[in-house]
């Protein structure tokens, strides 16, 4: 109610401005086409005490009317550029919300079937798929995260992956990273891994690979993912979440990383460099 108030006080001081500012304009339109007279002085007539003041005023009011005008302008621009960094933030939001549900179902299912046979190991699995849920759920909502929290949230995938399979998998995930408090946003890296998982280590019955190396070094972080698979299977994949990551790189990233992917017969490879 107050807001609304000040605001009709805003606009009525406005209006007024506005009004006494075309008096003068008003006037010697009337006076030009109501008489002969090449040019107008206005208060030709007047002392200088009266001019000198009146010509002062409006001289401060069009100074004023400038001012506003421009800082309206301004103000106006900023507002466009917020709109569209909240449009952006909300779309990467959107994005990141879209990273691994599916991951989660299939490990309540799993769970269904491990209670049943292995309650220590089913309890294992729980304990790091509530630490996944939380930080999915609290840490994912944020704009950044440290590099460290994100290697940790790397590990716990790879570790309910490693217990869930009942064939051997060879899982090889190295780390060299000088700082490990640099920020990136969260659950940038998940779905290449995933990805590395579900249509390579799923597919294979036997010799199973996935390599991942992380490194940072002067502010530059490189994220290299490694797998085999299986090309009969490859044509499965709709590409969704290469297309999702690379939008997300596109709002957070812009001109500031490289994503590269190669593929042969058998082996799959994942490159994204960060420039911070």
């Amino acid at each position: 109610m107050i807001l609304a108030t000040n605001n009709n006080k805003r606009n009525i001081i406005g209006a007024i401005a506005l009004v006494l500012a075309a008096v003068p304009i008003v006037v010697i339109f009337f006076i030009v086409i109501t008489s002969n007279k090449d040019s107008v002085v206005l208060f030709e007539n007047y002392s200088p005490k009266v001019s000198i003041p009146i010509i002062s005023f409006y001289f401060l009011l069009y100074l004023a009317l400038f001012c506003f005008g421009i800082y309206w302008l301004v103000k106006q621009i900023l507002f466009i550029i917020k709109l569209k960094n909240e449009n952006g933030k909300m779309e990467l939001l959107h994005l990141q919300n879209q990273v691994n549900p599916h991951f989660f179902f299939n490990m309540l299912n799993n769970l269904y079937g491990w209670v049943a046979k292995d309650q220590k190991k089913a309890q294992e699995l729980i304990l790091k798929l509530s630490d996944m849920m939380r930080y999915s759920i609290y840490e994912g909502q944020k704009d950044f995260v440290t590099i460290g929290e994100e290697i940790a949230y790397l590990k716990n995938y790879i570790d309910l992956h490693t217990l869930r399979y009942h064939k051997k998998i060879n899982v090889n995930f190295e780390t060299t990273v000088e700082d490990d408090q640099l920020k990136i946003i969260p659950l940038l890296y998940i779905m290449l891994l995933e990805n590395a998982f579900k249509h390579g280590v799923e597919n294979l019955r036997e010799n199973a690979f996935v390599t991942i190396k992380l490194s940072s070094n002067n502010n530059t972080i490189s994220f290299k993912v490694e797998n085999n698979y299986d090309m009969d299977l490859a044509g499965q994949s709709s590409g969704i979440g290469i297309k999702n990551l690379k939008r997300r790189l596109e709002l957070a990233y812009p001109k500031k990383h490289e994503f590269l992917v190669s593929k042969n017969n058998t082996t799959y490879k994942a490159l994204l460099i960060l420039k911070l």
